[in-house]
């Protein structure tokens, strides 16, 4: 997927000094421009259905009046597609993350994190890509390790997956990104995104979460 010159963001929080401390921040990221800006849910739901076109990425909070980030978030990959959405958010408890996870994000982000670590998450998810932080990234593989069936390597029977897709399903597991996942394999990244397409199909799985989920489940990582 290339990346637009300039990912095109819109910040939805509650607090105004807090959409005016992530601006002043963004707007000195080569490649990053603001364009727009929500107090909760709803206006960001209004702004997209005007200009969803020009926009690439939301940068969602999760506590917000009206309308939250979790329920906005599936509303938006819903009649949106085309739009990430990264949370950024002060809850780094699993209840959060996994609810954010389920229901389309992207990515996410503590507000604690600095402006490099902000910069590069929107980046990655924009092309396509997720990004959690450690705290995130521990929270989701303890939830799936929890729920997941107990692994037997015999349930493993998959005949509608190729070698090829299972390698990389393991290396997205693992939390490759898709160039690194084609370094790794000696393919083009078109071709590892056509590869994680048919997985998210033949899985019948929403999003990157759910094949996580598959491969912890099958002992493939």
């Amino acid at each position: 997927m290339t990346l637009p010159q300039n990912v095109r963001v819109l910040i939805v929080d509650d607090h105004q000094i807090i959409r005016d401390g992530i601006k002043a921040l963004l707007n000195k990221v080569d490649g990053i421009r603001i364009k727009a800006e929500a107090s909760n849910g709803f206006q960001a739901l209004e702004i997209l259905d005007k200009h969803h076109e020009s926009l690439d990425l939301v940068v969602m909070d999760i506590k917000m009046p009206a309308m939250d980030g979790i329920e906005a978030t599936h509303q938006v990959r819903k009649k949106f597609p085309g739009v990430k959405v990264l949370a950024l958010t002060m809850h780094d408890d699993e209840a959060h993350v996994i609810k954010m996870l389920q229901e389309g994000a992207a990515g996410y982000v503590l507000k604690t994190t600095g402006k490099a670590e902000l910069a590069e998450a929107i980046q990655k998810v924009a092309q396509g890509e997720t990004y959690f932080d450690k705290q995130a990234s521990e929270k989701i593989l303890q939830f799936f390790s929890k729920e997941g069936a107990p692994k037997e390597k015999k349930e493993f029977v998959d005949p509608c997956l190729t070698s090829r897709e299972i390698e990389v399903l393991k290396l997205i597991a693992e939390e490759y990104t898709n160039p690194e996942i084609a370094e790794k394999l000696y393919l083009s990244p078109r071709t590892v995104d056509t590869h994680r397409r048919n997985l998210l199909q033949k899985l019948q799985a929403k999003n990157t979460a759910g094949l996580v989920k598959y491969a912890l489940r099958h002992d493939l990582v």
